[in-house]
């Protein structure tokens, strides 16, 4: 033995070993003294060994009385069977006069220490049982025990035969298991009667006990154990109610108040437990042996040994374990003869393995201990199961029986009494486990095994409780919630594979080694045996199952690769728990029968007398009532639940459970683009959350989030499907599907509630307006809801989401009925006055843009809220457009209607741009805006160029309100900026100058007088004209455009000649206008161009050239600009040729004169040859046209080049 003061060095304080583990002591009862605790405790030089009490229920130690020599303890003492205040509350039980270990004994020490087991501790057992198994290879008696498995931890209790059969006899029990026993192992059974010597030495033993205690103070009544054990219990229970569970968590009364539970022993009866560290084996034992202080040590165990008969090597084992197990350092011997005392003797704990005639080795013990733990770790694979390891007396064979498997071949597997017992602990451990889930996910697999072995066990019919309660916690190990990272989330669950166990565990083939667990030669002997080890001898060999105690079992967590899979999982899960429940229910008799395989007929209202979206007013109000009387706590069930029963709690968290996972599936199957499917599911959630609002007696806050959440999605889908029309009949299909398991779900909610409440929002209408407007509502009472509490600040994002989709949803709608109105204004015709349907289109539409608009700036939504102002100015320029059919066409003025509204329409416009602040927040929207206004102040300003209202303001006003529309819309037209719309905006800005210089032209023609305002129109009808060719002539598609340009301008040359009086003034215009034909060229080659690829196309074969031709060319237009264009130049070439003849006349030797004489008169003639062929094709006469102003071209260079 290793030197005492280095090896209590080596350990903790009493208090910090105490706080290890769960200590259970009460006030009322004190921990032993320190060394009890904590001293790390060297079993002789080769083996290791570490004791901790984890509870203890015996008094402060006290001295032994060293009893005098010739004392008789065939006498009984005064105070003989007498309970004292020394003895504490456990009283007789340490004197050792209490019954033997029950059968459940570890069951019941599993339970108060339920964070031991499964994980930490490898051996729950009684110190005897332990003792037992390290003595089996020195021992000739028998051993009987049953072994369970739990997790990674072994539960071992002594199964009595001789008390079994006995019990068989008269209750009939273990019938199955007398009969395997008399056939395989002792057909002569018969009960082995204790012998007078037995019970000699006992009560000698209990007397010299009591004579041991030092006085023998009067009996006082005291508190019994079970009372303790109920105080320490309730205090455990305390504990376990501070966890953030639901009350599914908390142990099923029918568990805890089972009356059975105690007669069947399964209340932890010992003095002690302790947590034993032997070597590398963790075990959690419980101890009766009584220890006093006194002596060189502050513990000492007290023996009493006939000094006639020799200590032999088992009676050393068995005290050595004993004060190993117990910290306790010293061992007091008393010697008697006949009962009479002859001397004590003291013995160290570490020199009892070198006493005389007890000579054994600790490391052989450590061997056996490590042997037994493998094997039996290797071949108690089955959780729930009840295995017996048996060695018959004298037999050198231990075999290893799986009862579970022999007890299944009879009736009924509850003539097992270990089922009930090992499924509790099987739950309690998982319940244990998942309160601390959110630490370790890699523990999943394991109570997910935990739990579906609990459930294996138990019957539904007598345990609905635990069985909804296990259902649930199995739907709690999925997330539902989790973000969508599937292979990363599921990978830390799989990497727990030597932190759990597996069901079916595969043997690992390891050489010879393996062939100890064989069958014997003789099959008929043990063919029924799981296992066999065939001697004990084995058992002393070192690391002999060594391999097959380092197994590494597998029990991942089953890893779903898709949400819906995850999802019908816990739908599984949470159907059987809620069939639990209902069947728990007494008032199933007052209810209608339903077919679960037969869906629930559903009312629904006709859409045409619920009135549509008006309709929806009703509801929503009704469902904003009860979500206000939901506050108050009101709770209506047709089932006739009690409130608080665990019927109650449990069918809540259920259902509650089921709205999430169907919330789950209608967020995937919307992101898949399965609207049908994805309503169907939302309907599910919100049927589930309507009964649990039925049900609800005081509704969480949390639980309105998800509702809010719910109505989002609802709101999400309904307006997909209605901007998914076309699918409609695939969507319709999905929605109507329903598979048993959804059936199943909704008939037990139906048990509850009629799942009405949110019809409203669910329903697959097949009318646009009606879809959107339900969208419109599901947003409006998520909204509602984040204001019934704090909700709207506790959770910003969804409210903001909320928000943006009702301004959306708003938007949606109010552009839906502008449409309409449009649609109703073109077909129009007869009727000169706006409609009054037209003008409730329009006030709804502009509703539901004001709201839209509200909400986007009510979450600072700059942009949105931009959109939605552009989108209410073009319903401003709706209701314009609508009043400019009023008039007659031939008279049709700008009306101030027209003005008003076009106005309003720039004034939103406008505020669309200080909403947007600059272009950088949001580039396209800003550019979108900006030609939306730019188009509106052109068709101001066209309209009332086209209709002047003159009837009510005057030419010069309408001029001035034209020109300042007209270069607003050049300024809103970004022409430089390089995007798609740049051609757009580069035709606009040509237009309106080609428009302006028009006006101007107008109205220097029409204007007489004023010569400064007549030079002013002159000056900007030139400069508009130069900047609209300029434009006109960078786009490629409009040569008709510019082609008319030009020609104004020749015309704007012409009329300034007319007022000219010289012949070189004149002169000069005409060549000026001659240049501008020059310039038309362009124009002219792209007519040609497109006239060319027009003509060529039938060639590749195409049968159809019309249909290919190009959209832009208008050949009407072309012909008649042709033929405009063909007399003008024909004009003022021949202007040209008469004045230059008439200034040769009186001028001569002018050269340049002469050329450009000879040029035009050469182009005037090939001009009339081609005017005067009537049968030359438009291309023909195009491509003259081109030759001819070539040759003018050419000419006229050639005459400034000769100059130069």
């Amino acid at each position: 033995m290793g030197d005492p003061k280095e090896a209590g060095a080596e350990g903790p304080p009493a208090g910090a070993a105490a706080r290890g583990g769960l200590s259970l002591l009460s006030q009322g009862e004190s921990e032993e003294p320190s060394a009890q605790g904590s001293a790390l405790f060297l079993g002789g030089n080769e083996v290791k060994s570490r004791a901790v009490v984890k509870y203890s229920s015996a008094p402060p130690r006290t001295a032994f009385a060293r009893l005098e020599e010739k004392t008789d303890l065939k006498l009984p003492p005064a105070n003989w069977l007498r309970e004292s205040a020394k003895l504490g509350p456990a009283g007789t039980t340490i004197l050792g006069s209490s019954k033997k270990s029950k059968p459940f004994s570890s069951f019941g020490m599993a339970y108060d220490f339920i964070d031991s087991v499964g994980n930490d501790v490898d051996v729950v057992s009684d110190s005897e049982n332990i003792k037992k198994l390290l003595k089996i290879p020195y021992s000739k008696s028998h051993v009987s025990m049953a072994v369970h498995r739990i997790g990674r931890t072994l539960l071992l209790d002594e199964l009595d035969i001789q008390e079994l059969f006995m019990r068989s006899s008269q209750t009939g029990d273990w019938t199955w298991l007398k009969e395997f026993y008399q056939r395989l192992i002792d057909q002569k059974w018969q009960r082995k009667k204790k012998s007078k010597e037995h019970w000699y030495q006992k009560a000698i033993l209990s007397k010299f006990l009591y004579y041991s205690i030092n006085g023998d103070g009067a009996a006082q009544p005291v508190s019994s154990t079970a009372e303790q054990q109920e105080s320490s219990s309730s205090d455990q229970t305390n504990d376990s109610e501070g966890a953030s569970w639901p009350a599914p968590f908390e142990m099923p009364s029918s568990v805890s108040e089972d009356p059975s539970a105690s007669s069947q022993g399964l209340k932890n009866d010992f003095v002690r437990n302790i947590l034993w560290t032997f070597e590398d084996i963790h075990m959690l034992v419980g101890s009766n042996m009584p220890i006093f202080g006194g002596g060189r040590y502050p513990a000492v165990s007290l023996r009493l040994r006939d000094n006639n008969k020799p200590i032999n090597v088992l009676t050393g084992i068995d005290y050595w374990l004993d004060n190993l197990i117990c910290n306790v350092p010293e061992l007091v011997m008393c010697f008697h003869v006949n009962g009479i005392v002859q001397k004590y003797e003291m013995i160290k704990t570490e020199e009892i393995p070198n006493l005389e005639n007890s000579n054994f080795s600790t490391k052989v013990i450590k061997d056996i201990a490590q042997n037994i733990l493998s094997f039996l770790k290797s071949n108690c694979t089955k959780e729930g199961h009840t295995y017996w390891l048996f060695k018959a007396s004298g037999s050198d064979i231990v075999k290893l029986y799986d009862l579970t498997t022999l007890c299944e071949e009879t009736e009924d597997k509850y003539q097992n009494p270990f089922t009930m017992p090992v499924a509790i602990l099987l739950y309690k451990v998982a319940c244990n486990m998942m309160m601390k889930k959110n630490q370790n996910k890699k523990h999943y697999g394991t109570i997910r095994t935990l739990l579906l072995n609990c459930l294996k066990l138990l019957d539904k019919s007598r345990h609905p409780q635990i069985i909804a309660s296990a259902n649930y916690m199995l739907s709690e190990l999925f997330q539902l919630d989790e973000p969508k990272k599937e292979e990363n989330s599921e990978s830390p669950l799989n990497e727990n594979s030597d932190e759990s166990y597996s069901e079916e565990e595969e043997e690992m083939p390891d050489s010879d080694e393996n062939g100890s667990y064989s069958t014997s030669s003789d099959p008929s002997d043990d063919s029924k045996a799981v296992a066999i080890i065939k001697s004990v001898g084995e058992l002393s060999v070192p690391e002999k199952y060594k391999s097959i105690h380092q197994i590494r079992p597998s029990c991942a967590f089953p890893v779903c690769h898709d949400t819906e899979e995850r999802c019908r999982l816990v739908l599984s899960y949470v159907l059987e728990g809620l069939k639990s429940v209902d069947s728990s229910i007494k008032k199933e008799s007052d209810l209608p029968a339903a077919d679960p395989s037969t869906p629930i007929p559903l009312k629904y209202e006709d859409e045409s007398t619920r009135g549509g979206p008006e309709g929806l007013e009703k509801q929503m109000a009704l469902f904003l009532d009860k979500m206000g009387s939901l506050q108050k706590g009101n709770y209506s069930s047709q089932s006739g639940m009690i409130p608080g029963s665990w019927q109650h709690k449990m069918k809540l968290q259920l259902i509650l459970k089921s709205s999430k996972a169907y919330y789950v599936l209608s967020d995937a199957a919307m992101s898949l683009q399965k609207y049908g499917r994805a309503l169907r599911y939302i309907k599910l959630a919100l049927q589930s959350h309507d009964t649990y609002c039925c049900l609800c007696t005081n509704m969480l806050s949390e639980v309105l989030l998800f509702l809010s959440q719910y109505l989002t999605l609802c709101g999400d889908i309904q307006l997909m499907l209605a901007q998914n029309a076309n699918n409609r009949a695939a969507h319709l299909e999905e929605f109507h599907y329903q598979t048993k398991e959804d059936q199943e779900i909704l008939h037990s909610l139906h048990r509850e509630s009629s799942c009405q409440g949110f019809a409203w929002a669910t329903d697959l209408s097949t009318d646009l307006e009606s879809q959107l407007s339900v969208s419109c509502k599901c947003y409006e009472a998520a909204n509602e809801i984040l204001q019934f509490s704090d909700l709207k600040s506790q959770n910003p994002e969804h409210y903001v989401q909320v928000l943006k989709r009702m301004g959306n949803i708003r938007n949606e709608i109010g552009v839906f009925y502008m449409n309409q109105a449009a649609a109703l204004q073109g077909e129009r015709v007869v009727s000169k006055s706006v409609s009054a349907a037209e003008q409730q289109l329009w006030k709804k539409s502009f509703s539901c843009f004001e709201k839209g608009i509200h909400n986007f700036e009510s979450i600072e939504d700059a942009t949105n809220a931009a959109l939605l102002l552009c989108n209410t100015g073009r319903l401003m320029r709706i209701c314009a457009q609508a009043h400019c059919g009023a008039g007659d066409e031939f008279k049709r003025e700008f009306s101030p209607e027209e003005g008003l509204y076009y106005n309003k329409a720039i004034d939103y416009y406008l505020k669309a741009l200080r909403s947007l602040g600059t272009r950088d927040i949001h580039p396209a929207v800003w550019d979108s805006v900006n030609w939306e206004l730019s188009t509106t102040y052109f068709t101001m300003a066209t309209l009332q160029q086209d209709y002047a209202p003159l009837s009510r303001k005057a030419q010069e006003q309408i001029e001035k309100e034209v020109s300042e529309a007209m270069m607003k819309s050049l300024k809103y037209c970004d022409v430089d900026s390089m995007s798609a719309r740049q051609p757009l905006c580069q035709y606009r800005a040509a237009t309106i100058h080609h428009r302006l210089a028009s006006m101007y032209h107008s109205c220097l023609r029409n204007q007489v007088g004023d010569e400064h305002l007549r030079k002013q129109h002159r000056v900007l009808a030139d400069l508009h004209y130069s900047k609209a060719a300029k434009l006109f002539q960078l786009l490629k598609d409009a040569p008709c455009e510019l082609l008319r340009v030009q020609l104004e301008r020749v015309a704007f040359a012409e009329f300034q000649m007319t007022s000219q009086n010289s012949n070189v003034g004149k002169l000069k215009t005409l060549s000026g206008a001659l240049d501008i034909m020059v310039r038309t060229e362009h124009a002219f080659q792209l007519i040609q161009k497109e006239l060319v690829e027009e003509f060529g196309q039938p060639k590749s074969g195409d049968a159809a050239p019309a249909a290919d031709a190009s959209p832009s060319l208008n050949r009407e237009e072309v012909m008649k600009l042709l033929s405009i264009f063909e007399s003008r130049l024909s004009f003022l070439l021949l202007q040209s040729i008469k004045l230059l003849s008439s200034t040769k006349k009186k001028t001569s030797n002018n050269i340049e004169d002469d050329a450009v004489l000879k040029t035009n008169k050469h182009i005037y003639s090939q001009l009339l040859r081609a005017t005067a062929n009537k049968t030359a094709t438009l291309l023909e006469r195009i491509n003259v046209v081109v030759h001819l102003l070539g040759q003018l071209a050419a000419g006229s260079a050639a005459s400034s080049s000769t100059v130069q």
